[in-house]
């Protein structure tokens, strides 16, 4: 996947299209892996929020694409322009992967890219998207939806969590949380099923919680508890719960559980330990419970998701 193609015509949305162009751009200077070539595609200099931009290519360009990425659409009330939806439906029946960015769900629908596919866009707009194309399942309660070759995303901010995740499909865990340490983002939300693996992560300066789990996250070989958690915050392990559920939107022990999921992911994919090391390096203890939370978790066994990362990466190679 290493070509991706922005779509972009009058009234894109300009902070989907910036995340874009951040996220696929140069690669960041602690990334070594081949990165991403970004082509910008469209029929004509286009106007995008308070400026103009001169696409580099047309939009015959997006059939040659790995990847076609289709920013927010501004107006909502009007059908997208026909050359930008034709094109968007050329290239995925080229074979591209094609994701859009919250609105840009409406110009994929246009397409017929979501007929019989579960797809989400900007919460002020699912109502209106269900309506207009009643084949499409819209789901407004998650970040982003992923079909595999077509995938789409909720509003602003969520737009940066599906780059994130087409990065991790892309280069793997590690690579993509190395990318948002860059960001300064956190490399998962929390947002139901649609997401790999959800990590919520409060803002720094968020007492007791801010100082309490990168504690945590340096001691995910050791098997701490709830009362080791409540100990180090300060307070009763109800308190707690209730804190870390308004805070992170879930619980003290699935948060801990995800982390411990999520260092698994980057073990398999970066070393060559065992099972039965891993489960001891992630606090799980041994290979039998790793492999039933990671197989829940991820949806695979751990040994099918390193044969996997490494089949991704000898192709990368190539």
């Amino acid at each position: 996947m290493r070509t991706v193609a922005l779509a972009v015509t009058d009234g894109m949305l300009h902070f989907e299209l910036s995340i874009a162009c951040e996220v696929f751009g140069p690669a960041p200077a602690d990334v070594t892996v081949p990165w991403y070539d970004l082509a910008v595609c469209g029929s004509a200099p286009v106007r995008v929020g308070g400026f103009r931009l001169a696409p580099e290519h047309g939009l015959d360009r997006l059939t040659r694409a790995d990847t076609v990425i289709v920013p927010g659409w501004a107006d909502v009330d009007v059908d997208p322009p026909a050359d930008l939806v034709d094109a968007v439906r050329a290239a995925h029946a080229a074979g591209a992967r094609v994701a859009s960015l919250c609105t840009g769900a409406f110009v994929l629908a246009a397409a017929g890219l979501l007929d019989g596919r579960r797809a989400t866009t900007h919460w002020a707009h699912t109502r209106v998207l269900a309506d207009r194309h009643p084949r499409v399942t819209v789901d407004p309660d998650v970040l982003y939806v992923d079909n595999g070759s077509v995938l789409t995303s909720a509003g602003k901010a969520a737009a940066m969590d599906l780059c994130l995740h087409l990065i991790r499909l892309d280069h793997g865990s590690a690579i993509a949380n190395t990318v948002a340490r860059r960001l300064v983002v956190p490399p998962h939300r929390d947002g139901g099923q649609a997401q790999f693996v959800t990590t919520p992560v409060p803002a720094p300066d968020n007492a007791p919680l801010g100082g309490l789990l990168p504690w945590v996250l340096e001691r995910l070989d050791e098997p701490l508890t709830v009362q080791d958690l409540a100990r180090r915050a300060g307070m009763s392990s109800r308190h707690l719960g209730r804190h870390f559920k308004s805070v992170t939107g879930t619980t003290p022990l699935q948060w801990l559980l995800t982390q411990r999921i999520r260092h698994a992911q980057e073990l398999l994919e970066t070393t060559n330990d065992g099972i039965d090391s891993i489960a001891t390096a992630t606090g799980m203890g041994t290979a039998t419970t790793l492999r039933r939370h990671f197989n829940r978790t991820v949806g695979v066994p751990p040994d099918a998701y390193r044969r996997t990362f490494r089949a991704r990466s000898r192709s990368t190679e190539q």
